[in-house]
């Protein structure tokens, strides 16, 4: 798994040290074991994990702006744990309202030895703790229903990143909020069948 998580890498042109490479790897087959028990994924096989949830998160990375982070509806902690694993200079507020989601995140920041992540049992619109650089979300419903749930959580200079699969410029303007800054990425995933797209929001 080692080796095909390298060829990804190299495909996607991210530079990770060999302790961030076996840390992900042990992450994917951490997800494969629990999953088994808790459903936590509709991805079974371990070499797919690797494709569409560690480098379908991974290659946001290069688009990150700031220090501070929360990954809302984080489900087993992605895009949040891979993330995190490529930043470490960077620190990661996982959120999710299911409990075996959140304990599953505890097991890997414990088995993994991951610093800069804190697990967050909660539903978004009642966190209010603080504010960030980021807010992360893939697989979230429509762009409308995340930056009205999530409004709260950018700060003053704080971006939304969507993870979309196929995009659809109605979207944006269905938004009701007050949002400016748009900007579209396509994200070019090695191995991933199907379009992938990052928006950035700004409030």
């Amino acid at each position: 798994m080692l080796a095909k998580l390298d060829r990804l890498l190299s495909q996607a042109d991210i530079s990770l040290t060999d302790q961030q490479k076996q840390q992900l790897v042990d992450f994917v087959q951490l997800l494969d074991k629990w999953n088994k028990a808790y459903n936590l994924t509709s991805v079974r096989d371990p070499n797919e994990m690797l494709v569409k949830h560690i480098m379908d998160s991974l290659v946001v990375s290069p688009c990150l702006q700031g220090h501070s982070f929360i990954d809302v509806g984080t489900g087993p902690g992605l895009p949040g744990i891979p993330l995190a694993i490529a930043n470490p200079d960077k620190h990661f507020v996982l959120l999710d309202s299911l409990g075996k989601r959140i304990r599953f995140i505890q097991q890997v920041l414990l088995k993994l030895g991951i610093k800069n992540v804190t697990p967050v049992q909660s539903r978004v619109e009642e966190y209010t703790d603080q504010q960030f650089d980021g807010v992360l979300s893939r697989a979230f419903a429509s762009l409308n229903d995340m930056v009205n749930w999530c409004y709260h959580l950018p700060n003053e200079n704080g971006l939304f990143y969507a993870l979309k699969g196929v995009y659809h410029d109605e979207e944006i303007l269905s938004i009701e909020k007050d949002i400016h800054g748009i900007d579209v990425v396509k994200l070019d995933i090695p191995q991933l069948v199907g379009s992938r797209h990052l928006i950035l929001l700004k409030k």
